[in-house]
C-alpha cells in the first residue's frame, strides 16, 4: 500500500460556509487488495468536514496524520469489498478512530475520518474489479458478493438482493453538471474588480453559462441571513431564467435553525418570483450536521420541495434516521466511501427517496469514481462537478485521456471513455 498527498492550488477561493480556503490536499491511495493494484483519490475537505475555530493548517495535518494511522492499520481483504468495506466501517474504524483522538486529544469529527478512509475503500474496490478483469460495478452481485444486502441491513425486505439491483437499467454515457455559485463568485460580468485571475477561464456566473452551456445550479446561501439569502436566490434566478437553465438548487450550509427560515424563503419565492420557484428542484441540506443531536422535524420544508441530506448522511443508519424525520432525498458521495455510498443508495430507493450525487469538488482521479456512482444509481438530475470551476489545470493529464469528463460542455459531462475495468481510470499510477 502506498499513500500519498497531492497538494492542489485553487484559482479562486471556495466559501464552506464561514470558512474560505484556496488550497487543499488530495489523499492518494495505491493498494494491492486482492492481485491487482488499485487507486483510490479523495479531497481531505478539511472545511467541509470540520468546521472549527481550529486552524486550517491544523485540522489539515491530523486528517493526513490520520490517513497515515488508517495506512498502518488497514489488512488485506479476506472478502467482497462491500463486505469487507462493511466491516471496516462498523467495526475498525469507530475503533481506529477513538485511538486516534484519545492520541491527538483531540475531537476529530467522523465526517473526517470517513473522508480519509474512503481512498482506501475506493482502491480496495478498484483493485477487486481489476483482479477479476471486469468493471468493479459488474460485481455488485451474487456472483461476486459473499452476502446479500439482507445481511448489511439486518431487514429481510432485502433478502435475495444486491447493489446491482439498485442500479439504473441503461447506464448513460453523459450527464447534466450542475456548477457551484459560491456566496463569493461574481454573478455578472460588470461586478468585475480587474484583480481576477486572467487563465482563460470564466470568472462570472454569465460567463460560465455561456462557455460551458451550463442548466443546472447550486447556490451557496448562509443559512443565517434570510434577507441576503432571499436576495440571491433571486439575483442567481434571474440569470436562470435569463439564459435558459431549468434547475436550481439552494444550499444553506447547516446553519438554519429551524424549518420556518427554509419555508419562508421559500414560500416568499413562490409568491413573489414564481418562475424562479418553479426552477427550485430541491434543496439541500439546511440543518445541523449532527442529526442525532438536532432531531428536527422536517415534514414542513420536503413539503415544499424535495429537501436532501448531505453532511448527515454519513452512512444509511442516519439515511433512515433522516427519511423518519421528514428527508425525502439524499445526495450521495463517494468520500464517505465507495461502500457506505452504495448501501446509503439501496437503503434510499428501497424507500422511495430521491438520490443526487454531489461531489467534494473532486478533481484528477476523485471524479471518476464519483460519476460512476451518479451514473450507475440515478439521480434527480445529474452530477455536481465542480473541479473545473476551481482548480482546472489539476486534471489537464486526465482530461487527455478522458475529454469530456472534465471540460463541461452543452451542459453535461461525458462518460462514454469510462469503459475499462475496475473504475476505469485507465491512466498510469503516478
Amino acid at each position: 500500500m502506498e499513500l500519498t498527498f497531492l497538494p492542489v492550488k485553487m484559482r479562486l477561493p471556495l466559501k464552506f460556509g464561514a470558512e474560505t480556503i484556496d488550497s487543499i490536499r488530495i489523499a492518494h491511495v495505491e493498494w494491492d487488495a486482492y492481485g491487482a493494484v488499485g487507486r483510490g483519490e479523495t479531497p481531505l475537505s478539511v472545511g467541509w468536514a470540520w468546521p472549527s475555530e481550529l486552524s486550517f493548517a491544523y485540522r489539515e495535518k491530523v486528517m493526513c496524520d490520520f490517513c497515515s494511522f488508517l495506512a498502518e492499520n488497514y489488512s488485506s481483504p479476506v472478502s467482497d469489498p462491500m463486505t469487507a468495506g462493511y466491516v471496516f466501517l462498523t467495526n475498525d474504524l469507530p475503533r481506529l478512530h477513538l485511538q486516534f483522538n484519545q492520541k491527538y486529544h483531540e475531537e476529530m469529527p467522523h465526517l473526517a475520518a470517513l473522508i480519509c478512509a474512503s481512498a482506501f475503500d475506493i482502491a480496495m474496490h478498484d483493485s477487486f474489479g481489476l483482479t477479476y478483469g471486469l468493471p468493479t460495478y459488474q460485481t455488485y452481485n451474487k456472483t461476486f458478493m459473499s452476502h446479500d444486502l439482507e445481511c448489511f441491513f439486518q431487514d429481510s425486505v432485502f433478502a435475495g438482493k444486491y447493489p446491482e439491483d439498485y442500479f439504473v437499467k441503461e447506464i448513460p454515457v453523459s450527464l447534466p453538471v450542475w456548477h457551484l455559485v459560491g456566496g463569493k463568485d461574481l454573478l455578472r460580468e460588470r461586478e468585475r474588480l480587474g484583480n481576477e485571475p486572467a487563465d482563460g477561464y470564466p470568472v462570472s456566473l454569465e460567463k460560465w453559462i455561456e462557455r460551458d452551456g451550463l442548466r443546472c445550479l447550486k447556490i451557496k446561501l448562509t443559512g443565517s441571513d434570510p434577507e441576503w439569502d432571499y436576495r440571491r436566490m433571486v439575483e442567481v434566478g434571474r440569470i436562470a431564467l435569463q439564459y435558459g437553465c431549468t434547475a436550481l438548487s439552494p444550499d444553506f450550509n447547516c446553519l438554519v435553525k429551524t424549518p420556518a427560515y427554509v419555508n419562508d424563503i421559500l414560500d416568499r419565492l413562490k409568491a413573489e418570483e414564481p418562475e424562479i420557484s418553479d426552477l427550485v428542484l430541491y434543496v439541500e441540506q439546511p440543518f445541523a450536521y449532527d442529526l442525532e443531536s438536532n432531531r428536527i422535524d422536517v415534514h414542513s420544508c420536503s413539503e415544499r420541495k424535495p429537501l436532501f441530506m448531505d453532511e448527515s448522511a454519513h452512512d444509511w443508519h442516519f439515511v433512515k434516521l433522516g427519511f423518519g424525520l421528514g428527508w425525502n432525498g439524499v445526495a450521495l458521495k463517494v468520500c464517505k466511501t465507495q461502500t457506505g455510498a452504495l448501501l446509503s443508495a439501496c437503503w434510499a430507493k428501497e424507500h422511495g427517496m430521491q438520490l443526487m450525487v454531489q461531489d467534494l469538488t473532486n478533481p484528477m482521479l476523485a471524479t471518476i469514481p464519483h460519476v460512476l456512482l451518479a451514473a450507475h444509481v440515478g439521480t434527480i438530475m445529474g452530477v455536481e462537478c465542480n473541479a473545473p470551476q476551481f482548480y482546472p489545470s489539476a486534471s489537464l493529464e486526465h482530461e487527455k485521456q478522458h475529454p469530456g469528463l472534465y471540460e463541461r460542455r452543452n451542459g453535461v459531462v461525458r462518460l462514454d471513455s469510462l469503459h475499462g475495468n475496475g473504475l476505469a481510470y485507465g491512466i498510469d499510477p503516478i
